[in-house]
Order: C-alpha cells, then structure tokens, then sequence
C-alpha cells in the first residue's frame, strides 16, 4: 500500500513541473521595477485621485497594468 501512495505523490509533482514558461516577460518586470522605484522615492500616483501611493502591492498593481496597456506578457487580471 505504501508503494502506490508514493507512486500517486509523485505522478502530481511531475504534472505541476510540466508548466515551465514564463508567465511575465522579462519587460514586464522591468516595469514594475520602475514602479516601486517611483513609489520609494515618493513620485508614484494613483490614477484618478492623484495620491501618493504608500502600499507596495498597489506599486507592482500599477506596474502589471502599465505592462498591460504596452502589451507584455502578462496575465489578465483576476476580477
């Protein structure tokens, strides 16, 4: 019995590996790069009320639709 429990853990971690491309392109890191390099230096704004964005997962949010509207490689967003 212990034999096929082993045999079925690794048949899973072999279909997880399958995916190995890339889901952001080089670019589109590039980019959120420049975005939290703008928000540490206290120049990032957001969008249509012009405040200072102080959160890092609304910097690399910026950065991901930036890299969006240029067409990168990018994921569609999920909601």
């Amino acid at each position: 019995m212990a034999t096929k429990k082993a045999a079925k853990k690794s048949t899973k971690k072999a279909a997880k590996k399958s995916s190995s491309t890339r889901k952001y392109s080089p670019s589109a890191s590039k980019e959120v790069e420049r975005e939290m390099k703008a928000m540490k230096e206290g120049k990032l704004k957001s969008g249509r009320s012009g405040k200072k964005v102080t959160s890092r997962k609304q910097a690399i949010a910026i950065g991901l639709s930036e890299a969006r509207k240029e067409g990168k490689k990018v994921p569609a967003k999920k909601s």
